[in-house]
């Protein structure tokens, strides 16, 4: 059985182009989330990612275990958000709030989280030094997210070169088209970086629109 992989099979929500601004219409989504602040630098920002991928290996493997079968992990992504969304362009970082998710199979369900949360959390406290806290795996949600007509791009590079293409697609791209900005900005991370250079990570950047008027 071929395993399901949403950046195989629904590539326009995975894909882009380096100055290539597209617009795009997003569907409502299963996702893990989890909310936090102080942006990546911050304390809570390590276990709450690690929380997240340790319930959805454990979703994963519970899937092998029926008819619906195995897939792959999808890639991780955060909703970012600040007072002022400026900070964004000015990367102050402290300044940021997110949700961090990893999307879900849709038949991935309530009932099969907290069966993993039950195993994950058994897990953990057999080990010394975990990556995560039971605080955190129990912070984790299982949500539908409806995301709707948005506008993306692929950027090559570090987290913190992409306050130029956000600018541009704020200031230029969005008004210049007959949109506004609504929603959150979101990024999808197509690249490990403890295992890719900073120069070559590959994310996607998308900010939610709305036709003016």
């Amino acid at each position: 059985m071929t395993k399901q992989d949403f950046k195989k099979s629904e590539k326009q929500f995975y894909t882009g182009k380096v100055g290539r601004f597209d617009v795009i219409d997003v569907p409502e989504m299963n996702y893990l989330m989890i909310d936090g602040d102080g942006g990546p630098v911050g304390e809570k920002y390590p276990p709450s990612i690690a929380a997240l991928y340790a319930l959805s290996y454990g979703l994963k493997f519970m899937s092998k275990q029926t008819p619906h079968g195995d897939y792959v992990v999808g890639p991780l992504q955060g909703l970012w958000w600040a007072d002022d969304m400026n900070t964004f362009i000015t990367r102050e970082k402290s300044a940021w709030k997110w949700t961090m998710m990893i999307r879900q199979p849709d038949w991935i369900d309530a009932h099969m989280l907290e069966t993993a949360r039950e195993t994950a959390i058994a897990k953990l406290n057999k080990k010394k030094d975990a990556a995560t806290t039971e605080d955190y795996l129990q912070a984790v949600r299982l949500e539908r997210f409806a995301e709707g007509q948005g506008v993306q791009v692929l950027h090559v590079g570090s987290y913190d070169d992409e306050g130029p293409i956000l600018e541009q697609m704020h200031h230029q791209f969005i008004p210049e088209n007959g949109y506004q900005m609504r929603g959150i900005h979101h990024e999808i991370y197509l690249s490990d970086p403890r295992k890719v250079a900073p120069e070559k990570l590959k994310t996607i950047l998308r900010q939610p629109i709305e036709s003016v008027g």
